[in-house]
């Protein structure tokens, strides 16, 4: 059996609705590749019964559609190739290669044996929710999460946007008590609680499709986690300060480097102290803590 491999440019902005509307033609995976010296593309995998110049149209037209909102991307850059299975095979899992992430985390995908002698292992399946641990705003906001938790860890954790439940995985494994993981996205909650049970945190991961506009009558946290963009961040800065206790860590990734001092003054501004901030591949993650009430 052989396979198409389709690239395309992307950006922060773009990078998601591309994503989506890939998987939405039937790819079979899609992976996010950047590099300090290479622009940002998404490469997906079709099954060969695919056509391809339907496949090239259709990108290119989605993503002319992109540039007309305002959106940047380069539509007339769309490719496709053909691979071999086992071209595609290799070329998925060596998009997912295994790596130790802050001081204690080592993160790789079901098909990796390898360990990491004195490191906690996450066990994350790639698929079409965000976040395997191989982007610099996952890897960020999982390092400031090992910062973080020390010695007995928060009883209760808050993970925003939960993607394929990476955090809230991470975060049970470094010594949190439960984590309520909310996303609005129904293939991101399945993809979360698929990778729960796989790290065996099933009983500890409360999954809900929802937003945080709509936790209500909950008490705040001492630990909230949220991997969204900047200015989805902006929109919530006031939600983040109901849901985060007074005195409790807020950790946020998602965030361009040249975008965050404008998340940080909202924050500021909603009742938190920043603490630290980490850059990983132009992406910012940050960590604050809530004021008194």
């Amino acid at each position: 059996m052989a396979f198409w491999q389709l690239t395309v440019p992307t950006s922060p902005e773009t990078s998601e609705g591309l994503t989506n509307f890939l998987w939405e033609q039937g790819a079979l995976g899609v992976v996010e590749e950047e590099g300090p010296l290479a622009p940002a593309r998404l490469r997906a995998f079709f099954p060969d019964s695919a056509p391809s110049t339907d496949l090239v149209a259709s990108v290119r037209e989605y993503a002319v559609g992109l540039c007309a909102l305002g959106f940047s991307t380069a539509p007339g850059a769309v490719e496709i190739a053909p691979l071999l299975e086992e071209a595609w095979a290799s070329a998925w899992q060596q998009s997912f290669p295994p790596r130790a992430v802050g001081r204690r985390l080592w993160v790789k995908p079901p098909w990796e044996a390898a360990e990491s002698p004195g490191r906690v292992t996450v066990v994350i399946e790639p698929g079409r929710a965000f976040g395997t641990g191989h982007h610099g705003s996952t890897e960020g906001c999982l390092a400031l999460l090992d910062e973080s938790i020390v010695d007995a860890g928060p009883d209760r954790v808050l993970d925003i946007g939960t993607g394929t439940g990476i955090l809230a995985v991470a975060a049970v494994k470094l010594g949190a008590g439960h984590v309520v993981a909310v996303d609005v996205d129904p293939d991101a909650v399945a993809a979360a609680r698929v990778n729960a049970a796989r790290n065996d945190c099933a009983d500890r991961i409360d999954l809900v499709m929802a937003g945080p506009e709509s936790l209500r009558e909950v008490r705040p946290f001492p630990l909230v986690v949220a991997n969204l963009l900047a200015h989805t961040h902006l929109a919530l800065a006031p939600h983040y300060r109901r849901l985060t206790a007074p005195g409790g860590t807020l950790i946020l990734g998602g965030i361009l480097e040249h975008e965050d001092h404008d998340v940080i003054a909202a924050l500021e501004a909603a009742g938190f102290v920043p603490l630290g901030r980490l850059v990983v591949e132009g992406w910012s993650s940050l960590l604050l803590e809530a004021t008194a009430a």
